[in-house]
């Protein structure tokens, strides 16, 4: 099975501006046949609705990076709530959530917005992307107040403790896993990698960012994917055929759409 949906890229980036259209081409010939355009601020949610239009395989995620929230006012909240209600190709309301690892946004100001964005995606039944960085308890506490569980969505990257993970699994939502996990120092993560269930883990990439190992400090791209496949079945103990079919399934559960692998009952077809 060579069918891998990369649940949160960055394809809008200037870093793909010399071969874009390459790159693009390049991952359907090589398995990858879902991928998820994710914005980061109104102008990159601009871009990324932009390359959904024009690529049938590619998705996007209209949102607002908790370091960007000074893109928001009122006239960009009204843009943001009727292009993700209006495009068929937006299937999610990210990135979003809290950051303190930099320091230039104030933290109340992150969390005003956060729950702004989880209240519009609410209103349009649309799940979460949440990017939260050195700040899980005030991420957690956040979604409990906005009852995140009845919302859905995917904690992006994540890289806090299997403790933390358990909080988090309350609320039913996936976890995001990407090139991070090949880090010979990403121990915290392989054993959180390790305890949650198979059926909450969603691949990713954050390219151009986070590439694997072999290839860390590189461009990242959904092509090096199965890195991350290779070394989440080395850990899980189980065959990468098994976490190839099952993060397919999981992705499509999460952005709530239909699986062309599987029929009306949820069976694979192939």
């Amino acid at each position: 099975m060579d069918y891998i949906f990369d649940t949160h890229a960055h394809y809008d980036d200037e870093k793909f501006d010399p071969d874009r259209a390459e790159v693009l081409a390049s991952l359907q010939e090589n398995g990858i046949r879902k991928a998820v355009d994710v914005g980061a601020g109104i102008p990159s949610s601009k871009r990324a609705q932009s390359l959904a239009a024009a690529y049938d395989f590619l998705y996007c995620a209209l949102g607002v990076h908790p370091t960007e929230v000074g893109d928001l006012n009122d006239e960009t909240r009204a843009w943001l709530r009727t292009q993700a209600a209006g495009d068929p190709k937006c299937v999610a309301i990210g990135e979003i959530g809290l950051d303190y690892y930099w320091e230039d946004t104030p933290h109340e100001d992150q969390k005003r917005e956060f729950l702004w964005q989880m209240d519009l995606a609410r209103e349009l039944g649309k799940p979460i992307i949440i990017h939260s960085r050195e700040a899980a308890r005030d991420t957690y506490d956040l979604m409990k107040e906005a009852r995140a569980g009845e919302i859905g969505g995917v904690l992006h990257c994540y890289s806090y403790t299997r403790e933390m993970a358990r909080e988090f699994l309350e609320m039913d939502f996936y976890f995001g896993i990407g090139g991070v996990i090949t880090f010979k120092n990403s121990v915290k993560l392989k054993e959180a990698a390790q305890y949650i269930p198979l059926d909450r883990i969603v691949l990713e990439t954050d390219c151009p960012y986070l590439a694997p190992v072999p290839f860390r400090g590189k461009r990242n791209s959904s092509l090096y994917l199965p890195y991350v496949v290779e070394t989440l079945a080395q850990v899980r103990g189980i065959s990468e055929e098994e976490v190839l079919r099952a993060t397919w399934e999981n992705a499509h559960r999460l952005y709530r759409l239909p699986d062309p692998l599987c029929n009306e009952d949820g069976f694979m077809l192939k």
